[in-house]
Formats: C-alpha cells, sequence, structure tokens
C-alpha cells in the first residue's frame, strides 16, 4: 500500500481541513515548545479529526518538525527578518508550504501557495497573507521552477 495514494483517492476539503489543523498544531507547537508527538495526540483527541485527512495532518506536523532546519535556511532568503521573529502564524503557514513544495510534489504548487494565503487570511494578521504569499512565491520559483515556469 503506497504512503501517497493516487490522486484519485483525495479529498480536497479533507486536506485543507488537515492543513487547517496542522497550521494550530504548530502553532501550538512553536508557542509551547513541547514535542510535536505531544502535539500530534492533543489535536487526535481534541479535535474533530474524522472530517480531516489525519494522514496528510501527520505527515505535514512531522514533517516540518523533522525538516524544520532545512526548510527555515530555504526560507531565510526570502525573509525580511529572521524566522523566529515572524508572527507566529505567518511561521507556521510558511513552514508548512515550504514542506509542501519541497516534500509533497503531489500537490502543485498553486495549491501550496493558495492554501497557505486562505490559512493566514483566517488565522493571521491583516497583511500576512501578502508576506507569506510573496516568501513562497519565490521559494516555489526555485524548488518548483519547471511547473511555476509552465504555470
Amino acid at each position: 500500500m503506497s504512503m501517497h495514494p493516487h490522486p484519485q483517492g483525495i479529498d480536497p476539503a479533507a486536506r485543507s481541513r488537515a492543513r487547517r489543523r496542522a497550521l494550530q498544531a504548530l502553532y501550538a507547537w512553536q508557542m509551547s515548545g513541547s514535542g510535536v508527538r505531544a502535539v500530534i495526540e492533543q489535536f487526535r483527541h481534541e479535535q474533530d479529526m474524522q472530517v480531516a485527512d489525519l494522514e496528510y495532518f501527520e505527515d505535514l506536523v512531522r514533517g516540518v518538525d523533522a525538516h524544520r532546519g532545512e526548510l527555515d535556511a530555504a526560507l531565510a532568503p526570502f525573509l525580511d527578518r529572521g524566522i523566529e521573529q515572524v508572527d507566529p502564524i505567518e511561521r507556521a503557514a510558511l513552514r508548512l508550504g515550504a514542506y509542501e513544495l519541497k516534500y509533497r510534489l503531489d500537490v502543485p504548487y498553486r495549491v501550496v501557495l493558495n492554501e497557505a494565503i486562505e490559512l493566514v487570511k483566517r488565522f493571521g494578521s491583516e497583511h500576512g497573507h501578502t508576506y507569506v504569499n510573496g516568501v513562497l512565491d519565490k521559494l516555489a520559483r526555485e524548488w518548483r521552477a519547471a511547473e511555476a515556469a509552465s504555470g
């Protein structure tokens, strides 16, 4: 059985909810300093997770945790401040988007950007989504060059 099922088996709405939960979990993880496993467990119990793609949620949260150094380093050239100085919601969205751009090639880069923007519009500060869009767009041109050029 493959970890990443064929696109036919994907429910975009469930994935959007998984991203929303992942953003909240990453925010909690950043603010609390507790381990990512504890945060995942907390969300698995507290939240109405059956409406989200649980596998995708866990992949996003674990993936950001596992690759945080690499993701932060890749984001750094496009930031106007240190990653730790970025608003926590925007920081979580940037890390989430960067992870998907690099490790979830099954997700079109436009979807990654649009979803990140929607999350920040929903949870972040008023102009945060513009910032996140600008940074992820530059990163997409680097990591998804062929796709960005053709799209």
